[in-house]
Formats: C-alpha cells, sequence, structure tokens
C-alpha cells in the first residue's frame, strides 16, 4: 500500500533492510529475517517480528524515495508479500521514474515525487469508500473542492475524479481530474502556480491512449486546435473508459438529437452516475452481443454452467437476464451462445441441489427443449425475479401461436408463409435461377421441385445440424453453425434461418396482425418518404425477374411503405429498397418486414437516416482495423476507397458483388453482425494488396476493386447476371481470374475473424466521438463558407464568432431547465441556421463581443437588437443574422451603423412594455412650443432657423423616397434614440466633446420636428418664413407625452416625427459624431476577452457570484 512519504535515516536502514532493487531514486527493500536463507541478525530480527504485536509489526516489504547525494530517504510503500511491492514497483518504473528527467533541481523531484504519492493515497482512499456506500465522504469532499475550483453551477453534477499528471510541454503538472456531466476539468497548484483547465466533452475529437519519450502509457485529449496528455493514473483503462463513456453519451446528447435515445438514468445529466454509465455500457454490450432491441436493459448477470447436449458436458460461461430475455454465453469464445425469449418460456424450475449439479435450474422452452443451468450464484432471487418477468411477459402476450408452435406443426424445410398475420398478401412468384419456386401450399411436400445436389447436401447437414442444436429461436449457436453459415445457406431454409438468427421471428410472433395494419394505415397517404420509394422502386434489382412485374414492384412498395409509416424518423433511405428487394426474394412478405425491421433497429443501429452515421462510424472502424491488421497496404491505400468501403457497409455488399454472391455475405451478417462484414472488407483488400499497393493513382485502386468484386461468383449461381460488369473493361485488357465467395469468406474468418463483439462496441464508441464532430467540423465550414461572402470579418475572426455562438447555445444544453428542445439545434436545417440561441443567450453574446457597450443600458439595446433580428417571430436567431448585425456595427459605413440604431429605436424593435421603464416619456420633459438651443449665443438662432428651412428643403425628395423604406421616427422614440447615444459615449476618451455634439444635433432634430409638425397640422408651412418657434399645439395635447403610449399605432396627422434622413445629415454636422463612428474598432481584443470570460458571465449569472480572477496561466478554454 502507498503511505505518507515518511523520511528514513539511510543508516540505520541498511541495519534491518536489504536492498532487492534500485534505481535513481526508489529503492525496493526486503526486511531481514523474511525469505530464504539469512543470517544471524536476520533471524534475529524475523524472531522479533514475530513475537511483536500485530499492530506494531513492520511490513515485510518497503519502497524508498531517495533523492541522488541526500543521507535521507523517505518511505513511500510497504507490501505484505514480495507481488503487491513488485505491483508497486512497475507502476513506479512505467509512470513516475521516466517523468524526473525533466526537473532540474532535487527539491523540484522531491515535492513533485510526494504530491504524486499522497494523491495516490486519496484515491485508494476513496475507491474504498466508494465501494462501501453510494456516496462517500470523500466523495463529497471532492465535489465540493470542484465546484469551489471551477464555480460551475449546482447542475454541473461531478462523476468521477482521479489523481493524475497534466503535460504542459515537458513539464508534468500534479494535480485533480475531475470528470463532470459536462466537462472535463484538471485543477493543480504546484510550486505556488495554479492551472485550471476546462475542456467541455462537446468539443473534445479524439481519445486516445498514447506514449512519448517520457511516458510509457497516457490518455491524449485532442480538441479543436490543442492535444493534452493525462498520465500516472491509478488504473489508467478505468479513467479512459469512463472518459470515452462521458463523452459518447454527452456528444450524442447534444449532437445527435436525430438519431439517439437516452436510457432512463441518463436522460437528466445533472443525476448522471458512474455506476449509470457502467450500467449503461453493460446493456449495450449486452444488446450488441445478442442482437437484441434498443428497449431492453441488463437486469443481471451471473456465472454458471450450461449443459450442452452436443458436447455432452456443461460449458462455463455467463447468464445474462433482461425483461423479455435470458441468454447465455460460453466462456470460451465462440463455443456457445443461447438467447431464449421469455415468450418462448413455458417453466423455470429448481431443482434438487447436489455435489454433482449445485444450485441447477431448469427453463423449459416450447419445441421441447430445455436448458440446464447449475452454480448460480443467488439462485433464489434470481428464480424469483425471473418468475416475476415472465408473468408479466406472459400477461401481456396475444392469445394467437407463437413462431415455435408454428414452427412444430409445419416442417421447418416446407414452411414458406408466416401463420402468425390475421392479414395476408400473396407470396412473391419468384422467376429465378437463384431460387426454386416455392409451393403456395406448404403442406404438400410433393410440390416442391427437386433440389440440386448441391442444395441437397446442404439441407441434410443443416436438417442434423437442428435436430441436435435446436430448431427455433432458442437454438445452440456454436462454432459449427457458423463453419455452416459459412459454407451457405440453403435457399429452401435461407429466409427461415435469417428470421432465427437476427430474433426478428420473435418480433414476428409478438405481433400478429402488426404487418397487416400498417399497410392499410399508410395505403394512400403521401409524403416524402413515399415519393422517394415511389422514384427508387424500378431500381431495385431491375435485372431480376422478380422485379420485373406489378406483383414484386406491389410487395416492395408495401414494406418499404409499411416500415417508414411504423418508423417515421428514418422514413426511408436509399440502399432500403436494395436490402428489402434481396429479402423478398428469400422469405414472405411479412417475414421480409420484420427483417428489415431487425436489420434497420437492432443490427445496423443508426445506419438508415439522413447522415448515416452508423455507417461512417463502422466505416471509420475498418479503417482502424486496416492500420492493425494490414499496415504496410494501409499507407498505399487511396483517400477515395473510403467512399467505396463506406457503399459496402450501407449495402452489405448487395450492390458491390453479383447478386448470388451477395447473399452469402447476408448469411454470415445475420448470425455474425456488422463483424463479418468487417473482416470480408479485410479480405478484399488482402486479396487484392499487391495490386492496390502498386496502382499509380486512385482511380486505378477504385477500377481494380470494382472489377474483382465484380466477378466474385458462387458455386450456386456461376454464372455472372447480365449487365453486372461496371468495372470500364478495355479492349486490351484481360478479365481478372473468377474467385469464389465461399473462398473469400473462409479467409475473412481464418485470417481476420471472429472479431470480437467487446472489441468492435469500445471501436465504435470511440469512432463515433470522431465521427459527429467530423459533421460538427463539416458544418462549421459550411456555415463559414455562405456567411464569410456576406461579412467584413477575416475568416478567422469569424470563426471564433461561430464558436462563441456554438457555446452560448451548449451552455443552455448544459444547464438550463427545462432543457432547449430540436428547435434550438436541428441538423436538418441549413448549415447557417442549425444552431439557434434565445434573447437570454444572445443578450450575454451581446454584451460580450458588442462594440456598442451602453453601461446600463446595455441589456436594453441588446433586447432590442433581439427583436429587430428575429424575422420569423420565433424567438430564436441564427448564427448568419447575429453575424450580419455584429459586421455592420464593427464594419459598416457611418450611414449603416445610424440606420441599424434607426432601427432599433422604432418598431418591432422598440415595444411599448420595453424594459427602459425610466424613459422620460411617462413625464414631458421636453416641449414642442420653443425652441431648444445649446451652447450657441442668443444671435446665432436666426442662423439655425435657416438652416433648418434648407434642410427641409434639401431632404424633401429623399424623405419622399426613404418612408416606403423606414417608418418615421416619434417623438418617444428619439429621445429613446438619443439615450443610447449618450449611453454610448460614457467612458469614451471624447466624451465631454461628444455629450455636447449630441446635445447640439439633439436641438436640431426637435427642432425639425416642431417644424413638421406645424407644417403637418396646416399652420406653417416650410417656405412661410416663420421661424420654428412659432405657436404650436399645447404640450399637454400631443400624443407623445399622454399617460398611455399610442406605441405602433399609426400616427396622426400633425404628430412630432423626424426621418432617419433628418437624423442622419444632422449627425453629420459635427465631426466628432462622424469620428466617433467612423473610427476603426478592434473586434479580436473582444473575442479574445470574450473566449475567456464566456464562462464566468454564464455562471455568474447562475450563482450570482463572480468567478475569482484566473491565474495566468490558468486555461479556462482547454
Amino acid at each position: 500500500m502507498w503511505l505518507p512519504p515518511e523520511e528514513v535515516p539511510l543508516r540505520s536502514a541498511l541495519r534491518l533492510w536489504v536492498t532487492q532493487r534500485s534505481s535513481g531514486h526508489f529503492v525496493l527493500q526486503r526486511r531481514r529475517g523474511h525469505g530464504a536463507g539469512g543470517r544471524l541478525t536476520g533471524r534475529l530480527v524475523g524472531a522479533l517480528d514475530a513475537v511483536l504485536d500485530s499492530s506494531a509489526r513492520v511490513a515485510p516489504f518497503r519502497i524508498l524515495f531517495q533523492v541522488p547525494g541526500s543521507q535521507v530517504c523517505s518511505q513511500i510503500a510497504s507490501g505484505a508479500t514480495l507481488e503487491e511491492a513488485e505491483r508497486h514497483w512497475a507502476w513506479l518504473e512505467q509512470n513516475l521514474l521516466p517523468s524526473l528527467a525533466v526537473f532540474d533541481s532535487a527539491d523540484d523531484v522531491a515535492s513533485f515525487v510526494t504530491g504524486k504519492v499522497k494523491a495516490l493515497i486519496a484515491e485508494e482512499t476513496s475507491s474504498r469508500l466508494a465501494e462501501q456506500e453510494e456516496e462517500p465522504e470523500k466523495f463529497r469532499e471532492a465535489w465540493v473542492k470542484f465546484a469551489s475550483r471551477f464555480n460551475f453551477p449546482e447542475a454541473e453534477k461531478l462523476v468521477t475524479y482521479y489523481s493524475c499528471c497534466c503535460w504542459k510541454g515537458r513539464v508534468p503538472r500534479q494535480g485533480w481530474l475531475y470528470l463532470s456531466s459536462n466537462h472535463l476539468c484538471f485543477y493543480s497548484f504546484l510550486l505556488g502556480r495554479e492551472l485550471k483547465l476546462v475542456i467541455p466533452w462537446v468539443d473534445i475529437q479524439k481519445l486516445e491512449k498514447t506514449s512519448n519519450a517520457f511516458l510509457t502509457a497516457a490518455v491524449r485529449v485532442s480538441t479543436p486546435g490543442k492535444e493534452r496528455d493525462f498520465a500516472m493514473f491509478l488504473d489508467l483503462e478505468e479513467a479512459l473508459r469512463v472518459m470515452e463513456q462521458l463523452a459518447d453519451v454527452t456528444l450524442r446528447r447534444l449532437l445527435d438529437n436525430e438519431s439517439f435515445d437516452l436510457d432512463p438514468p441518463l436522460q437528466e445529466p445533472s443525476q448522471i452516475t458512474k455506476r449509470d454509465l457502467e450500467a449503461r455500457a453493460q446493456s449495450e454490450l449486452f444488446r450488441a452481443v445478442f442482437r437484441l432491441p434498443q428497449q431492453e436493459r441488463l437486469q443481471a448477470v451471473r456465472d454458471c454452467s450450461l449443459w450442452t447436449p452436443f458436447s455432452r458436458r456443461h460449458t462455463a460461461g455467463r447468464l445474462f437476464t433482461s425483461d423479455r430475455y435470458v441468454c447465455f454465453t460460453s466462456t470460451e469464445e465462440g463455443c456457445c451462445r443461447v438467447i431464449i425469449p421469455l415468450r418462448e418460456v413455458l417453466s423455470i424450475e429448481k431443482m434438487e441441489d447436489t455435489s454433482l449439479l449445485p444450485g441447477p435450474v431448469l427453463v423449459s422452452v416450447r419445441g421441447q427443449m430445455a436448458f440446464q443451468f447449475i452454480e448460480l450464484k443467488d439462485r433464489d432471487a434470481l428464480v424469483e425475479a425471473l418468475l416475476g418477468q415472465l408473468r408479466r411477459v406472459q400477461a401481456s402476450r396475444p392469445a394467437h401461436p407463437s413462431a415455435s408452435q408454428a414452427s412444430d406443426r409445419t416442417p421447418l424445410v416446407l414452411r414458406a408463409t408466416s401463420t402468425c398475420s390475421d392479414h395476408t398478401f400473396g407470396d412473391l412468384e419468384m422467376v429465378s435461377s437463384l431460387r426454386s419456386e416455392e409451393s403456395p401450399h406448404p403442406e404438400a411436400p410433393g410440390a416442391i421441385p427437386p433440389m440440386p445436389r448441391g442444395e441437397e447436401e446442404k439441407t441434410r447437414l443443416w436438417r442434423d445440424h437442428l435436430a441436435e442444436h435446436g430448431r427455433t429461436v432458442c437454438m445452440f449457436r456454436t462454432d459449427t453453425t457458423r463453419r455452416l453459415v459459412a459454407t451457405g445457406l440453403p435457399q429452401s431454409l435461407r429466409g427461415r434461418l435469417w428470421l432465427l438468427f437476427s430474433d426478428a421471428m420473435t418480433d414476428l410472433a409478438s405481433h400478429p396482425g402488426y404487418y397487416g395494419r400498417l399497410v392499410q394505415e399508410s395505403l394512400g397517404r403521401g409524403c416524402l418518404a413515399t415519393e422517394e420509394i415511389e422514384r427508387d422502386l424500378h431500381r431495385s434489382l431491375p435485372e431480376h425477374p422478380a422485379f420485373q412485374t406489378e406483383t414484386g414492384i406491389a410487395a416492395l412498395r408495401r414494406v418499404l411503405t409499411a416500415y417508414a409509416h411504423r418508423n417515421p424518423r428514418i422514413g426511408y433511405c436509399q440502399s432500403m429498397n436494395i436490402l428489402a428487394s434481396v429479402l423478398l426474394l428469400y422469405a414472405p412478405e411479412e417475414d421480409a418486414f420484420w427483417l428489415l425491421v431487425a436489420v434497420c433497429e437492432r443490427m445496423l443501429p443508426d445506419y438508415f437516416n439522413r447522415r448515416v452515421l452508423g455507417a461512417q462510424v463502422d466505416q471509420s472502424v475498418f479503417e482502424e482495423l486496416l492500420r492493425e491488421r494490414l499496415p504496410e497496404l494501409a499507407e498505399r491505400l487511396p483517400p477515395a476507397l473510403a467512399s467505396l468501403s463506406l457503399s459496402w457497409f450501407l449495402t452489405l455488399f448487395l450492390s458491390a458483388m453479383p447478386l448470388g454472391s451477395a447473399v452469402r455475405v447476408l448469411d454470415c451478417f445475420f448470425f455474425d453482425g456488422v463483424a463479418a462484414v468487417l473482416q470480408l472488407g479485410l479480405a478484399v483488400l488482402a486479396a487484392n494488396a499487391r495490386a492496390l499497393s502498386s496502382s499509380r493513382d486512385d482511380g486505378q485502386a477504385l477500377m481494380l476493386l470494382s472489377r474483382f468484386l465484380d466477378h466474385i461468383q458462387s458455386e450456386d449461381s456461376p454464372g455472372l447476371p447480365a449487365g453486372s460488369h461496371h468495372a470500364f473493361l478495355s479492349d486490351d485488357q484481360e478479365p481478372p481470374p473468377v474467385t469464389d465467395i465461399g473462398d473469400l469468406i473462409r479467409d475473412a474468418y481464418e485470417k481476420f475473424g471472429p472479431q470480437s463483439v467487446e472489441q468492435v462496441e469500445r471501436m465504435r464508441c470511440r469512432h463515433r466521438i470522431r465521427v459527429l464532430q467530423g459533421h460538427e467540423g463539416t458544418a462549421k465550414q459550411n456555415v463559414l463558407r455562405v456567411v464569410s461572402p456576406e461579412v467584413s470579418f477575416p475568416l478567422g475572426d469569424l470563426e471564433e464568432l461561430y464558436d462563441l455562438f456554438k457555446r452560448e447555445h451548449m451552455m443552455s444544453c448544459y444547464w438550463e431547465q427545462p432543457r432547449p428542445g430540436p428547435a434550438r439545434h436541428d441538423p436538418s436545417r441549413p448549415y447557417a441556421e442549425q444552431y439557434r440561441i434565445d434573447s437570454r443567450q444572445f443578450a450575454r453574446l451581446f454584451q460580450l463581443v458588442s462594440p456598442w457597450t451602453c453601461g446600463a443600458h446595455t441589456g436594453v439595446l441588446a433586447e432590442r437588437t433581439f427583436r429587430l433580428l428575429d424575422d420569423s417571430m420565433d424567438h430564436l436567431i441564427a448564427f448568419r443574422a447575429f453575424a450580419a448585425c455584429l459586421d455592420t456595427m464593427y464594419n459598416g459605413e457611418m450611414n449603416e451603423k445610424i440606420k441599424l440604431l434607426y432601427r432599433l429605436h422604432i418598431p418591432p424593435a422598440l415595444t411599448e412594455d420595453d424594459q427602459d421603464s425610466q424613459s422620460p416619456l411617462k413625464n414631458p420633459l421636453l416641449s414642442t412650443s420653443r425652441a431648444l438651443v445649446f451652447g450657441k449665443p442668443n444671435d446665432d438662432a436666426s442662423d439655425y432657423q435657416k438652416q433648418l428651412k434648407q434642410m427641409i428643403k434639401d431632404l424633401a425628395k429623399e424623405k419622399a423616397k426613404s418612408e416606403t423604406e423606414l417608418p418615421q421616427m416619434s417623438q418617444r422614440e428619439f429621445i429613446q434614440f438619443c439615450k443610447t447615444l449618450h449611453s454610448m459615449f460614457i467612458e469614451d476618451p471624447e466624451e465631454s466633446e461628444l455629450c455636447q455634439a449630441i446635445a447640439t444635433v439633439t436641438t436640431l432634430l426637435l427642432q425639425i420636428g416642431e417644424a413638421g409638425q406645424r407644417s403637418s397640422s396646416g399652420s406653417c408651412s416650410p417656405d412661410s418664413g416663420e421661424g420654428p418657434g412659432a405657436s404650436a399645439a399645447p404640450p399637454e395635447r400631443d400624443a407623445v407625452f399622454a399617460d398611455t403610449d399610442t406605441g405602433t399605432a399609426p400616427r396622426a396627422e400633425g404628430d412630432w416625427t423626424v426621418s432617419f434622413e433628418h437624423i442622419l445629415a444632422s449627425l453629420l454636422t459635427e465631426q466628432s459624431l462622424v469620428n466617433f463612428f467612423e473610427k476603426p474598432l478592434d473586434v479580436q481584443s473582444k473575442l479574445k476577452n470574450a473566449k475567456v470570460n464566456q464562462y464566468s458571465l454564464r455562471t455568474s449569472e447562475m450563482s450570482s457570484q463572480l468567478l475569482p480572477e484566473l491565474q495566468p496561466d490558468s486555461d479556462l478554454l482547454g
């Protein structure tokens, strides 16, 4: 165990201890008198240790830390056995010793080692406490420290924490890594310097295990433009696994709301725990191994043994239970796997416990099968839980014959139509050399035509195998089954076996009449999916006779339309038509529908949606396997291979190979899942490795692969279909040799398989992060491409502005209640409108990046700006509008800036319930019956009157034109306009001069408004020669000063108004105002400050506390 560093004199240590190992800084010692041999001194020491009280005894092994040149060392670990001490020694050699070389002084080395050992002790203690209680005190203390150090809102839940080192350059910083529901955080305080890192999970692009010259193992966290290495974990694999799980859950929750449904315990991020993450990971692995519906949740796992009649022995393995299934897999990979739907179970009984059969449980199922489990721990509780689940399943089961009962009544080889449906649709009449015509009366044995010799042998082998291993969905799935599948399924049994292997048989039996109802409900309903289906119907195997008639086309239409009606979130995607048409060749229509359900919803999740994320993830997994298994070839392959291999996954090779060979791939896929496609893809590349390595360019490499796949044949259909030669052969090129699909599948299993489901799922999790971030990167680049031509910001500044906009949206998803729905992030919208923010988020961004800061008035101006930009009136704005508005503020001409300010002070931006409650409109502070001249001698008043007359004449034409574009501004709105301008000048170096200038302009504009008011009321005209001070309506009769504002109502004749042209011309008369609006503005400093303070502003708003100032070494954005 690790011990708090305690100094030990080196000379006295050598008297009672013997050095076993030594390095530059560490010494492993054994106490004399322990172990083999020993002289008199050792025997005396051993005897002394033996008679001492247990509390005073000394551990026989210890590890010392010594600074070179010092006579004092510190004990940092001890062990009761040599194995325990060697485990600690190995950890020091692998993690700590290589890092000490970067320190220059002995004091730094001692401080670093001492801090690391103390952290390890704390982590060991917290781990032991975590095992003893749900929320140990140490975890609560860590949560308090996490909250105080990073000042997140209470909704930010700490999930777990680790002691580790963060490498900053070549210098390690010992500290604590906190993993919370939305962030990865690191805190260190070493040698008087504080370091804080905050990395949102949505910013992480890659998590990987790595090593360098100083570290044997570390976790590298990659974000845009940065990489951070975290090392010296007590358990690096566990830390990496939790990081991957948290990143996966958060990214899918925030970026993949199109196709991802969270488990109930994870739907609220503030309630996520490490236990919930582990439970979710185990449930996902459980569903992947047995390919079960997404609704299944793992309930219990027990080690046990199962009687396997084909081997005449009990096979060790594990029992898994969920709400509707009992499953078993052997400890030995591939030896045996069993899936038992509870709807097929007749009874669950405890048998007599004997020495030969300890703790036996018998599970009887339909089809005259029974499964005997022994060596089950907590047998009574497990059986009681299973009986409860069985009662619930039986209570919800419809009163229709099950799939097993149907198979009991009908011979397996002859059954061709579903017996579970209340609605019947004629089976497809196949005219194909790939499959003999099925009899419309399966009960008549003589109706089936003779089978080819190869088919007879395959059918006989499968009949014998099913008789021994079971002929229902509860069959024993073994290596022998896999070998039979690899050799090809009999044509007559293919559809039925696909149903069993995929467990679509259970869905078929559980939903009698469901397909017929779907067909009836979807008939005549038009939507985008049905339009796409109609367009693709005649492109589905057009060369096959079955789809050259209306019968086949109609059946395909019904299957695809029914599925689109069942699952509108997926609807219809291209390549589903090819898959469904092949399924219809080998299965009745209703069976083909449920096979399609199994493929789309269980076996290939996320494949069939708008972004085909699942296929891209598996294609990325395929590339990693290629680098591992065929590294030399991987270096030479062209980048264009990605698009080709992606089609392999999307269509399961159905569009890449001749049909007779492609269905053999489907055989393996339904038995082994996507792992069969992965290893077959590797076999295809390995078979062409030499030719691909010597190819001149991408086009030649792709042509080689296309030609190879085109000339793969099956022994069942040796002839290539007409029109299948799409490999662009020229006259002088010889066709490539024909490859047998059986040989290719055999090579795939022998050289590259079978792939571990756990390994594939772990790789999927890791690559899903990269694929999602790749989509985000593509969306970002498209947004910049669309918006960049419309604004004057440099591309780098526009990119930072987009990051701030997106981060503001994300923070609302982290902590707001209720959480924003898909309206805030919709991947189906145009790129520039996928992320949208509301008024509160806009106000925070406005405060951070807008150059028009107005002190306390900033919030009011931000609210008005938001209302102006919200054209759709849905209270959300997109990045495009946000960027255009800021571009006007920073880069617009003076007239554009004044026009924007003008629009911010008229409806719809200015409303009756505007936040500016201190508006002078509530009281008649200004009178329109007198001229206001500030800072001008009395003898100059007449000059102003002449200027007013001339200005009205000059702007008459422009005013007439602009009335169609911008409405005139009332006195109420004008006063708000002036107030905003005055607020913008506060703390400006030229504040006094600007205030004087705006006062002059205000006077001028008030006189213009009065002149216009008198002119429109008929009391005077612009050419009358009367001054602005002539008589006007009394102020108490002016609608502007009424107690109830008229707001956006039409202005009555004679109201005080000014136009945009009046305001612009008046502002242009003051050079200081012109200089203010035309001076260059630095957006980069604003963006840099916003990047640092965005989190601070949000958290201070939520917690009403200000975040303490960060140390210079801090990095709040990773």
